[in-house]
């Protein structure tokens, strides 16, 4: 009953409630990110969801699109603007996202939504992932976020899919308020983020 009504009906009114209380930093972080980025405060992608459905997410757009001479992007670290990096830093550009709680496509905990390549990518086990909805938060970011490999973040996302229940969720959310504090594992060494998934070896 948790998983099937109670979680996804908390999901709702804690997103609803969430951007009312948050609208005023909402609209604060979304002029600064407007003028860091050319008019350009939001970034949009397509991510697979529950049962591998694409949807769009929606986050605060973190880095510039300034390219090289060849038209091609510049590395990550080098199109994070100041105003993007004290917004990752804080957890702030995951705010839009509650707009994808409410429609029903992600919840506040479970695996986080990855790029579409990734889908053939994965083995069964970790294909087990796509079971529940994505989540803003998650097991893997309580316990490495983009410090720690893919393999080890997909253990953590299939040990999720089997273990959800409310005190996990609850434990999950307590934890990620602790790590954003502290702003523990927001990317790899050597990373501004964290590197691409390529596969099993």
């Amino acid at each position: 009953m948790y998983k099937s009504t109670i979680k996804p009906t908390l999901d709702f009114l804690a997103a609803l409630i969430g951007l009312l209380l948050l609208s005023p930093i909402f609209l604060l972080v979304m002029i600064a990110l407007a003028i860091a980025n050319s008019g350009k405060p939001f970034f949009f992608q397509r991510r697979p969801g529950k049962g591998e459905r694409i949807f769009t997410i929606v986050k605060f757009k973190t880095m510039n699109d300034k390219k090289d001479a060849q038209g091609r992007l510049l590395p990550d670290a080098q199109r994070l603007t100041a105003v993007g990096r004290f917004v990752r830093k804080t957890s702030l550009d995951e705010i839009p996202q509650l707009l994808n709680v409410l429609k029903g496509d992600m919840s506040f905990v479970g695996p986080r939504p990855l790029l579409p390549e990734y889908l053939s990518l994965y083995n069964e086990i970790q294909r087990k992932r796509h079971h529940v909805k994505p989540g803003i938060t998650g097991w893997a970011q309580v316990n490495g976020r983009n410090a720690i490999s893919w393999e080890q973040k997909f253990d953590y996302d299939v040990w999720y899919v089997k273990n959800q229940s409310l005190a996990v969720d609850l434990k999950i959310l307590f934890l990620t308020a602790k790590k954003v504090l502290v702003s523990e594992g927001i990317s790899q060494e050597g990373q501004a983020t964290a590197e691409a998934f390529k596969g099993n070896k």
